[in-house]
C-alpha cells in the first residue's frame, strides 16, 4: 500500500483490464467493485485510501489516547495490534468481494480464481506463477474420530468429511467447497486437511464420553470432541522449546483466551482433555457463548417464553458468554474500560471469565497428576496482563510464582512468571497458519 501510487500510475479509479467477466458482474459505474456492505471500503485493497501510518505517529496517537507514556513494549504491541486489524480488514474485504461475487451467482471456483489473479497482479502480488503454488493447506473445522493428524486430501477423505456434516453443518460444507474449488482452479496440486479437532483425538474415553446412554456416543457420535486443536498443538511445542525440554516429559496446560476460548490438557504432548465439547458452545463463558451451562436451564427458558430451540441456540451462542453477562461488550477491551468506569456487570463478566479459566487450570493440573508449565495465548491470553494475573494468582499452592514486571507485556514469546517459580507460565502468540504450512509441506514432501 505504501508504494500504490507507484504500482498503480493510473489512480485509484482504475481497474486492471484483465479483470475478466467475474469482477466486471459487480463492478459499479465509477469502476469500483460494488460489495453491498455499509460504509466498508468497497475498492481492492491496493485502491483504498490511507497506507499505514509511520510507527512514531502512531505511537504518539496512542500515547495521546491512553493519556501517558506507555511502556516501549506496549507501544510495539499497539503498532503490532494495528497492523493485525489492517490485516484483518483486508481479509474481510476480500470475503465480502466473494459474498458478492457468488452473489451475482459467480461459482466459489470463480471467487478462487480471482483469489489467484490477485497473488499473481505485477503490482501488489507475492508470485509470478500459479505453478509456484506447491501445495494448498485448509483448516477443515470437523474431522470427527476419522482423522487424528493432519491428511493428504484424496476422494476417499472427502467422501469421509461429508460424513462428518451432520457434526459441524455450518463449517464443514464450506470447507468441501473451498477444497473442491481450489482442485478446480489449481488442478494437479496437492490439497492438505488440517483438523480444528485432531488434537484431541488422544484423549482418553473417560476424558471423551458424555453421561449419556451408549447407543447416543456408538449410534450418533456424540462425545466431546475439542477445538483450536491447532493452537494448543502449536503453543505446546513452543512451551518445550522455550523450556529446554522434550515435551514428552512435560505436562503443560494450554489457556486459548479470545472470543472464543478453550483450555486444554497436555500430557507428554498429546491432549488429554479440553474444554471445548461436542460443539464449541461447551467450556469457559466466552465473548457471546454461554460456555458450560445446566441443560435444565433450555426447557426452563423455552417453555417460560415460547422460544423454539432455534432462538435459544441463538441466545446460547450470539447473545450469552460475557456479553450476555454485562450487556456491554463482547471485547474484553471494552469489558475492562467499563469496569473501570464501575459497570458492575461489567466486572462480573471479567470475574466470571477468569474464575472459570482458573477453575480448569486447577482440574486439569490434578488430572494430570501435576503440571509444568501453563501457557496464555490468542487475543485475549496474549494481550490481557489483567486476565492472565487473574488466573494465575492464587495458585502459589500448586508451585506458580507470577512476575508482575515480566507479566506487563503484550503479544510477545516470553516467561511471565518469577524465576524460581516451579511452575512456568508462559506466554506465547499463537500460529494457526504456520502449522497448517508445516503440515502441508511435511505431508506433501513424503
Amino acid at each position: 500500500d505504501h508504494q500504490r501510487d507507484q504500482r498503480h500510475p493510473q489512480g485509484e479509479g482504475h481497474i486492471r483490464q484483465q479483470h475478466d467477466q467475474r469482477h466486471n458482474a459487480v463492478k459499479n459505474e465509477g469502476g469500483n467493485l460494488a460489495v453491498p456492505f455499509g460504509s466498508v471500503d468497497r475498492r481492492p485493497f491496493f485502491q483504498q485510501e490511507d497506507p499505514p501510518q509511520p510507527l512514531d505517529q502512531l505511537l504518539e496517537e496512542a500515547d495521546h489516547h491512553q493519556g501517558n507514556q506507555l511502556p516501549e513494549a506496549h507501544r510495539q504491541a499497539d503498532y503490532h495490534h494495528y497492523l493485525g486489524d489492517l490485516i484483518r480488514q483486508r481479509v474481510q474485504h476480500f470475503a465480502q468481494i466473494g459474498q458478492a461475487l457468488m452473489g451475482k451467482g459467480v461459482p466459489w471456483s470463480g471467487v478462487d480464481a480471482a483469489a489467484v489473479d490477485a497473488l499473481l497482479d505485477a503490482g501488489h502480488g507475492v508470485i509470478k506463477s500459479a505453478s509456484e503454488i506447491d501445495a494448498v493447506g485448509h483448516r477443515v473445522v470437523h474431522g470427527g474420530e476419522k482423522f487424528a493428524s493432519s491428511v493428504r486430501i484424496t476422494d476417499e477423505v472427502m467422501a469421509a468429511l461429508e460424513e462428518c456434516i451432520p457434526l459441524a453443518p455450518l463449517h464443514n460444507p464450506a470447507n468441501i467447497t473451498g477444497i473442491k474449488a481450489c482442485e478446480k482452479v489449481m488442478p494437479g496440486v496437492p490439497m492438505v486437511g488440517v483438523f480444528d479437532t485432531a488434537f484431541h483425538q488422544t484423549m482418553p474415553a473417560k476424558s471423551y464420553i458424555y453421561a449419556l446412554p451408549y447407543e447416543f456416543y456408538e449410534q450418533d457420535k456424540v462425545r466431546r470432541y475439542g477445538f483450536h486443536g491447532t493452537s494448543h498443538r502449536y503453543v505446546s511445542a513452543r512451551a518445550a522449546a522455550m523450556l529446554g525440554k522434550p515435551i514428552e516429559e512435560l505436562k503443560i496446560i494450554t489457556c486459548h483466551l479470545g472470543n472464543g476460548s478453550s483450555v486444554a490438557a497436555v500430557d507428554g504432548g498429546k491432549s488429554v482433555d479440553t474444554s471445548m465439547g461436542f460443539t464449541p458452545l461447551a467450556g469457559v463463558p466466552m465473548g457471546t457463548r454461554a460456555g458450560d451451562l445446566d441443560a435444565g436451564i433450555l426447557e426452563y427458558l423455552m417453555g417460560k417464553h415460547g422460544y423454539d430451540m432455534k432462538e435459544m441456540m441463538t441466545i446460547l451462542n450470539k447473545k450469552s458468554g460475557v456479553l450476555g453477562i454485562s450487556g456491554v461488550s463482547s471485547d474484553f477491551r471494552d469489558l475492562e474500560e467499563a469496569a473501570k468506569a464501575g459497570n458492575d456487570r461489567a466486572q462480573l463478566a471479567l470475574d466470571s471469565f477468569q474464575y472459570s479459566v482458573k477453575k480448569l487450570v486447577g482440574a486439569y493440573a490434578a488430572a494430570m497428576g501435576g503440571v509444568d508449565a501453563i501457557v496464555f495465548t490468542a487475543g485475549v491470553g496474549e494481550n490481557d496482563a489483567a486476565t492472565r494475573m487473574a488466573v494465575a494468582s492464587g495458585l502459589e499452592f500448586m508451585g506458580v510464582k507470577m512476575d508482575a514486571e515480566a507479566n506487563n507485556v503484550r503479544g510477545k514469546e516470553t516467561v511471565i512468571s518469577t524465576a524460581d517459580s516451579k511452575v512456568k507460565v508462559l506466554l506465547i502468540p499463537t500460529d494457526e497458519e504456520l502449522m497448517i504450512a508445516m503440515d502441508t509441506a511435511e505431508i506433501v514432501g513424503k
